[in-house]
Parts: C-alpha cells; structure tokens; sequence
C-alpha cells in the first residue's frame, strides 16, 4: 500500500498473525465440509455451530500466538537468537502460561510437548526437537514470523537463525526448510514487495543459500514444492500442507485483502487456526496493521501482552 511505514508493516505482521490465530480457534478439527460460510466466520461463530475449545473467550489465540510472542521476546532482550533462552520461555509457557491470554494454556501440539519434556529433562535446546521424518507437524513454522521482522543480518544469516529457532521443538529438515522460505518471504513483502514478486524472489534467494545439490535444497524439490508436481491445498497440521496454503492464499488474493486471505484460511477447515495465523501473518505484513479489519483488533484479547513487544520491535526495526 502506498505511503505505508515499515512500522505498519512491522505491526501488521504480528497482529496479523495474532488475530488470524484467534479467529481460527473456534472452527480447529472441523473438517471444509463443516465451516460455516465465508461471510459468518467471525470471532463468535454463527449460533448452533460446535466450537472448539467452547470454554476459551472469543479473540483469545492459542499456542502458536504465544510461541511467537515467547521467541519475540527473547529476541529482543537478548538481541541476538539463543535457543536455550527460546527454550527455557517455551517451558515458562507451558508451564506458567507465559503469553498465553490469562495465562491458560489449551492447546499444545504432539511435538512440541515432546520437546518441552526434552527440555525440562536437560536436552539442549539445539537438539531438544523431534528429528523423525514422521514428526513434521507445523509448531515452528507457525511462531517464526517474528524472527523474519526483527532480523537484520544477511539472508545466509536468516536462514542459519530460521533453522536453529524450529530445532528446538521441530528437528527434521524438512521443518526447517519450511521455516527458512516462510522468512525469506516475509523480508521481501517486508520490503514492500507485492507477493507476486516476492515469492519467486524468496524462492531464488532460497537457492543462492542453499544451492541444487544441497541437502535443504534437495528436500525443498522433493518434498515442499515438488518441481512440476500438482498438490491439493489443504488446512492439515502438516508443515507441508501449511506452507503451501500460506502461499496459494497469498497470491490467490490479488489485490490483497487481510479478511479474505485469513477466512479462505479458516474455510480450508482442520488445523484453522494455525493456517490463519500462518497466512495471516504474512498477509498482515502486506496489509499494514490499518488493513487487519478494526471489528477483529478490537476483540483481540491479550493487547496488553503485545503491544510493548510490537512498540519495542518497531523501535528495533525503526518506522521510517
């Protein structure tokens, strides 16, 4: 959008991501077939329809909004990325409730409380992730956002970072590979490139990092964006599957609009609320915070947890 500060994108980002998390929250396991119209999916979904965690206020995230708040935090106090500190918050959160809204914690995916009891156990936090083929669920590609907003170093240096930050509760690379695209993706929309650019300019930074031949690349081809290949998109908690609709929704949506990539999140049914927060937060980087519909940032709970952090991230980053 003409005219928008690095700082509108800055917070767009984060409550992009916020807001498509808490959206998403009353709609999660339901299956497409069971999502209620694109123009009902709201904070309170329409009457009759079986929420999700019915016990959670409406405009409440989840996990993964806390995650990414817990790694936006480290970053900036400790200003540089230390997986042990990552670790020890992400343990704070779990058991304490650590920028979770109220402090209550209700959901937590398999992985990642795999590592969590890895970590209360001694594991370093570099080796404390699941590093099985069959243990790529999508818990650290839905809190890397923050790490893309706050970087300043070298796309070599993104990516080295993107990757450490998923070790903690997602080993395998393919997890990690997600994570790295998603952030050399966000810089460039956090440029002010328009997503039709950005994306093949994500994709070939990708390969000047990490070249044809090399293992990162290799699984990128192979397995997250097979070259050639036709894939269906879906909502799943796979960090494939999340990917790719994070993706398809931000090009599909052209000229972009906040509420309708996140709703198209939502309407892709299953794991709604990370899709959302995952396509919502890119989305919010292009949108700017004024583009996230007011209706939804005013219902967002919690702002007293985010708004020092987005102030101190803009201060980081600087607004101009």
């Amino acid at each position: 959008m003409p005219g928008m500060t690095t700082g509108d994108r800055l917070r767009g980002g984060i409550f992009g991501l916020l807001v498509g998390d808490a959206l998403g929250v009353p709609y999660e396991f339901h299956p497409a077939t069971q999502i209620p119209a694109t123009d009902e999916i709201e904070m309170v979904p329409p009457a009759g329809f079986a929420r999700a965690h019915a016990g959670i206020a409406p405009g409440t995230w989840s996990d993964d909004g806390a995650q990414a708040l817990v790694l936006l935090e480290s970053l900036l106090r400790v200003g540089h990325l230390d997986v042990d500190d990552v670790g020890r918050g992400l343990v704070a959160w779990d058991d304490e409730g650590r920028y979770a809204v109220d402090r209550h914690v209700f959901d937590i995916g398999i992985q990642t409380g795999i590592a969590i009891r890895s970590l209360r156990a001694g594991v370093p936090a570099a080796s404390s992730g699941p590093t099985d083929s069959r243990a790529n669920g999508n818990g650290s590609l839905m809190r890397v956002l923050p790490l893309a907003l706050w970087h300043r170093g070298s796309d070599a240096d993104l990516a080295a970072d993107a990757m450490a930050q998923s070790a903690v509760t997602h080993g395998h690379l393919r997890s990690q590979v997600c994570c790295v695209l998603y952030c050399l993706l966000a810089r460039r929309l956090l440029q002010g490139m328009p997503p039709a650019q950005a994306w093949p300019a994500a994709r070939a930074a990708f390969d000047e990092v990490y070249p044809a031949g090399s293992p990162e690349h290799d699984e990128l081809v192979t397995h997250v964006f097979p070259d050639g290949a036709a894939y269906e998109i879906r909502g799943g908690g796979y960090v494939v599957e999340s990917m790719r609709a994070a993706v398809a929704l931000l090009l599909a949506d052209d000229p972009l609009d906040y509420e309708r990539v996140v709703k198209a999140a939502i309407a892709l049914g299953e794991d709604t609320d990370t899709t959302a927060c995952i396509a919502g937060g890119l989305a919010g980087i292009v949108a700017g915070e004024g583009g996230i519909p007011l209706r939804w940032r005013t219902a967002l709970r919690g702002r007293d947890l985010v708004e020092p952090l987005a102030d101190a991230l803009v201060s980081w980053r600087g607004s101009a």
